[in-house]
């Protein structure tokens, strides 16, 4: 689930702020220390799952009996979406299983659908998130349980993330139609929020081809964020770093700018949720936008002669990811090779046919799994025969 995200009012110096994820691992964090040690502290710091350090205030610390909660308020930045000034908890108590667990309470949604990160009945704290608050409370345990408190207590701690708000605060989300219910997501892969001005992205996204450009690039690679451009630059070693731009959700504007400044040929690597957009013609694919039309993705699977059953499976599906989860039962090519072909055409009609554009599906882990190469009709922007040849004749492993 990705949250509402309302457009900044600043045009420079825009302030960053932190994930959910990051919030509950600092009042986790507070809570341990309060429960280890009988104190209250007014500030904890964390290491982020970036591996920079951040300091949080800790905005509430109640002692109960066996039991500490510790709140924190999310600062989202300079772009605030629905969970900024949101209370972000951490209820520690002790608990008779040895270890650390950890749960979500009130204002954390529960999956109930397929097609997520997780599986469908748990809460839905993402796997960096997760991890993170485990390791900060694994360090402070390490820090202040000593001997004798450990062989008095042998006991575990279990720990539950709360937002007071939560449920109420996720009705600005698509998460209740993605099937997360009774609440918000606790996400953050890097454990920072950068400000989000549409105006602002788009100029760095615009810029970034320029300057490639400038530099006598005449490749440019769109990706959709970091882990699609750590794919892409695995895949393209042979490009120079400046070729590389994260266009994140203004694929579009990449797209144009790369028209504007004759760039030769633009390569698009994307994962299934943003290419599943992208291949209905939207290249403007944030999640407050169009959602995936899981019908035309049906339609495509039926052109690619895949079975009745997953076509149909297809149709009614929940997510991008449920729709490659479906895909892996019976893996036709075909249906992502299709994928890929019908993004790059939408493309290559965004800019009139003046680049030469491909598209790459990757998966979550980074693979390639299709790819489709659509030249341009402009003879301007055309590469060499032998150029074309090789491009063709690539394996999905280059």
């Amino acid at each position: 689930m990705v949250t509402k995200v309302k457009r900044s009012k600043k045009r420079s110096d825009l302030r960053s702020g932190f994930t959910t994820g990051a919030c509950a691992a600092a009042a986790s964090r507070a809570a341990v220390h309060a429960l280890l040690t009988g104190r209250s502290p007014s500030f904890i710091t964390i290491t982020l799952p970036n591996l920079e350090s951040a300091t949080f205030a800790v905005s509430r610390l109640e002692h109960h009996a066996g039991a500490v909660l510790a709140g924190v308020i999310k600062d989202a930045g300079d772009d605030p979406d629905c969970t900024h000034d949101a209370e972000i908890q951490c209820f520690a108590q002790w608990s008779e299983q040895l270890g650390l667990t950890l749960d979500g309470g009130v204002g954390v949604a529960r999956v109930t659908l397929p097609g997520l990160e997780l599986p469908v009945g748990q809460r839905a704290i993402n796997p960096v998130p997760r991890a993170n608050i485990l390791d900060m409370v694994q360090l402070e345990w390490n820090l202040n349980a000593d001997a004798k408190l450990r062989s008095r207590c042998q006991q575990g701690i279990a720990l539950e993330i709360r937002v007071p708000d939560g449920e109420e605060r996720a009705k600005e989300t698509i998460g209740p139609r993605l099937g997360l219910i009774g609440g918000i997501s606790i996400l953050g892969t890097r454990g920072t929020v950068k400000p989000y001005s549409t105006s602002a992205f788009s100029a760095s996204v615009r810029q970034s081809v320029q300057i490639a450009n400038a530099n006598q690039q005449n490749h440019v690679v769109l990706t959709t964020g970091s882990r699609s451009e750590k794919s892409a630059m695995a895949m393209l070693p042979h490009l120079d770093s400046i070729c590389f731009i994260q266009a994140g959700d203004f694929v579009g504007v990449g797209l144009r700018a790369s028209k504007r400044y004759q760039v030769q040929k633009v390569t698009v690597v994307a994962m299934i949720g943003k290419l599943a957009k992208m291949v209905a013609g939207h290249m403007m694919t944030h999640v407050s936008g169009r959602a995936i039309d899981f019908q035309l993705l049906a339609d495509l699977a039926v052109q690619s002669e895949c079975s009745a059953e997953l076509c149909q499976q297809i149709s009614k599906a929940n997510t991008g990811r449920h729709v490659l989860d479906l895909w892996r039962e019976t893996s036709p090519q075909a249906f992502l090779d299709l994928l890929c072909q019908q993004a790059a055409e939408h493309a290559a009609v965004y800019v009139d046919h003046h680049v030469n554009i491909e598209f790459r599906l990757i998966d979550f882990d980074g693979s390639l799994l299709a790819k489709h190469y659509s030249p341009s009709h402009h003879p301007k922007t055309r590469y060499s025969s032998s150029e074309h040849t090789r491009q063709r004749i690539r394996t999905y492993h280059e």
